[in-house]
C-alpha cells in the first residue's frame, strides 16, 4: 500500500471516529472509558499518519527524487493535518477534555480530505527548494500552526460558554478552556516565529535576499502581529476571556489566509 491510499484510508479513519465519538457524547452520559477507547483510537490514526509520511518519503527515494515529503501543498496539507492531531492528543492528555479533540479532529479530516482535489504525484524539488531551510522552516511554521488550531477550537467553544449559560453547563469549565487557548498560542507563538526566521534564511539562500514584502511573508508578518499583540494583551494588560479568544479566531484566520489565501496571489511562492 502507498502513501496516497493510506491516506485515503485515514481521512475515511478520522471521519469514523468523528462519527463514533459523536454519538457517543450525545447518547451516553457516563463515557469514561469509552473516551479513553477513542482516545486511543486517536493515537493509533496518528501513527498510521506518521507511517503515511514514512512512505513517501521512502516512496521520493525509490522514484530518484529523495526529498522531505513537505515541498508542495498536497505534503503540506498532509503534515499540516498530521500536526494538528498531534496537538489535539497533547491537548487532551494535558488537560482532559475531549471536547476539544471532537470538534478539532473534523478540522484534521478536512484538511487530509481537501488532498483528494490535488495532484499527489512526486516531482523533483525546483532550484528555490533545494535547501535545508526548507524542511526546518516547514516543520515548524506548521507545528505552530497546529497550536493556533487547537487554540481556535478551544476560543469557540469559549466563547459559546460565555454568550449561553446553557452551554455553559455543557463545556469545560471557562477557566479551562481560557487556558488551553492561552498555553495553545504560547507554545505556537515560538514556533511561528523561528518559522518566519528559518524561512528568512531560506529566502537569502534561495534569492539573495531576507526579506521581499512577498505576499506570504507579509501575511507570516500580519500573522505572527496579531499573536505578539494576543501575548501583549494577556501578560501585559491581563486580558483573558472573551477579548483573548476573540483575539485567537482572527488570529486563526490570519494563518489560514497566509497558508491558503496568499496562493492566489503573485509572488516568490505561488509554487506552493
Amino acid at each position: 500500500m502507498g502513501n496516497i491510499e493510506l491516506n485515503t484510508y485515514l481521512a475515511f479513519g478520522y471521519l469514523l471516529w468523528i462519527i463514533g465519538y459523536l454519538i457517543t457524547f450525545v447518547v451516553i452520559r457516563e463515557r469514561t472509558s469509552l473516551s479513553r477507547f477513542f482516545w486511543l483510537a486517536l493515537i493509533v490514526l496518528w501513527i498510521l499518519h506518521t507511517v503515511s509520511i514514512g512512505l513517501r518519503w521512502v516512496e521520493s527515494y525509490q522514484l530518484g527524487i529523495g526529498h522531505a515529503p513537505l515541498s508542495n501543498l498536497y505534503e503540506s496539507l498532509v503534515f499540516f493535518s498530521w500536526s494538528v492531531a498531534l496537538a489535539l492528543i497533547v491537548v487532551w492528555r494535558r488537560f482532559g477534555t475531549d471536547l476539544v479533540a471532537l470538534l478539532g479532529v473534523p478540522i484534521v479530516f478536512l484538511i487530509l480530505a481537501s488532498t483528494f482535489l490535488i495532484d499527489p504525484s512526486i516531482r523533483p524539488l525546483i532550484p528555490a527548494l533545494q535547501s535545508n531551510w526548507l524542511v526546518a522552516h516547514v516543520f515548524t511554521c506548521f507545528l505552530g500552526y497546529s497550536g493556533f488550531a487547537v487554540s481556535f477550537v478551544a476560543a469557540l467553544l469559549l466563547l459559546l460558554a460565555k454568550s449561553s449559560d446553557k452551554a455553559a453547563n455543557l463545556l469545560p469549565r471557562k477557566a479551562i478552556l481560557d487556558e488551553i487557548v492561552y498555553r495553545s498560542i504560547m507554545i505556537g507563538f515560538p514556533l511561528l516565529t523561528l518559522g518566519i526566521i528559518t524561512g528568512a534564511a531560506w529566502a537569502e539562500h534561495a534569492w539573495g535576499t531576507y526579506w521581499s514584502w512577498d505576499p506570504k511573508e507579509t501575511w507570516s508578518l500580519v500573522t505572527w502581529l496579531v499573536y505578539a499583540g494576543f501575548l501583549h494583551a494577556r501578560l501585559s494588560r491581563g486580558w483573558s476571556g472573551g477579548r483573548t479568544a476573540l483575539l485567537s479566531v482572527i488570529g486563526f484566520c490570519a494563518v489560514m489566509f497566509t497558508y491558503f489565501g496568499v496562493n492566489y496571489l503573485p509572488g516568490l511562492h505561488s509554487y506552493f
